[in-house]
């Protein structure tokens, strides 16, 4: 039998002097927890987080083509954005399901950035390699020269601004290349939180100096390190997707109820034909967000119920620290209206819930 080593960001070594509790996420040892996720949970949404996302991946598209490429690959208008702007997309296959969901920036004619998921960054490499034949287009796979740190909060861009002046002047969905510590680097304000905030994207040698210097010159404002635990908790009050266990090759995009990431007036691209037939035809099964009416922390795969017809089983699931209650989100069988009372399976018990627009929590 093989032994599969497991991958280490290039901030590794400060997540040990943190004393950081490291798991394995999809092959790469990264932090679940600092001091807890309750804490850093609260941190961000009240002041600000730190977040190493160096496991996710970049992959650059440059050449006469890059725009009718990534047209085809994206459910999303990628001609909609000019330099200096970033979009969240999807990737969908032939069938309408779900490659990846990625973030696409453009920084300059014909040169856009894409990142994507840690778990899929070889199998996305692949898919457009292949959907790039015949365009004149050059594809470069280069997660393995850069790291990504991600601070987000309510004071992130004021803490910031005053070693990144160009920061504040940055809205939300734009990127911006700049010099961090004399090495070509790129910010973005995107985010995973809910929350305002930023991705430095550096090359791996200075992300470890970055990280440090970033928390000693946060720390007065209450910056925090925070790990995967907060990071999921907080994305899942946002009503955010994650790639592998809410979307996949096998969902689709309007089943996720993310149909305003597919724009069908922006011309042909791969798995239209499917997802126009599941607009106009109607849906079997879409994603449905639901709070728990009494005490109880659900857990993904715990089945949902109305009456004793069971609809489908929850894919995200935890215990909102903004909300003290337990929340999912998952594909149920028809459609279920938003107030409509509902029953979670949890070791053998039923618990009352009901169907809630997401997202859970906002601003």
């Amino acid at each position: 039998m093989g032994t599969t080593t497991v991958r280490r960001t290039p901030i590794y070594e400060s997540h040990k002097r943190l004393n950081a509790r490291l798991v394995d996420f999809h092959g790469w040892e990264l932090p679940i927890q600092y001091e807890g996720i309750l804490k850093e949970h609260l941190a961000v949404r009240e002041r600000c987080g730190m977040f190493d996302v160096s496991h996710m991946g970049q992959v650059f598209v440059e050449g006469k083509d890059s725009l009718a490429f990534l047209q085809k690959v994206n459910s999303n208008d990628i001609g909609r954005i000019g330099p200096g702007r970033a979009v969240y997309s999807h990737l969908p296959n032939e069938k309408g399901g779900v490659v990846d969901d990625v973030i696409v920036s453009c920084l300059g004619p014909q040169r856009y950035l894409v990142v994507v998921n840690a778990a899929t960054a070889d199998k996305d490499f692949a898919w457009f390699t292949r959907q790039a034949q015949g365009m004149d287009v050059k594809l470069s796979n280069k997660s393995d020269h850069y790291g990504m740190i991600a601070v987000q909060g309510p004071k992130a861009l004021g803490m910031l601004s005053a070693d990144y002046p160009a920061v504040a002047k940055m809205k939300r969905f734009c990127a911006l290349e700049l010099s961090v510590f004399g090495q070509p680097s790129f910010i973005t304000t995107t985010g995973y939180t809910g929350e305002e905030g930023l991705e430095f994207i550096v090359p791996s040698e200075i992300a470890c100096r970055l990280w440090d210097d970033l928390l000693a010159k946060g720390r007065s404002c209450g910056l925090t390190p925070c790990g995967l635990g907060a990071r999921d908790t907080l994305r899942l009050e946002a009503g955010y997707l994650l790639y592998g266990q809410d979307i996949d090759d096998d969902h689709s995009t309007l089943e996720a109820g993310y149909g305003w990431v597919v724009k069908f007036d922006k011309g042909e691209f791969l798995g239209k034909s499917v997802l126009v037939g599941q607009r106009d035809g109607g849906l079997q099964r879409r994603m449905v967000g639901l709070k728990l009416l009494e005490k109880g922390v659900p857990r993904p795969g715990c089945a949902v119920f109305a009456g004793e017809l069971r609809l489908g089983v929850l894919t995200s699931a935890t215990f909102s620290p903004c909300l003290q209650a337990g929340i999912g989100m998952g594909y149920l069988e028809g459609d279920v209206a938003p107030g409509t009372k509902l029953a979670v399976e949890l070791y053998g018990r039923r618990l009352a819930a009901e169907a809630v627009k997401m997202p859970f929590f906002k601003k």
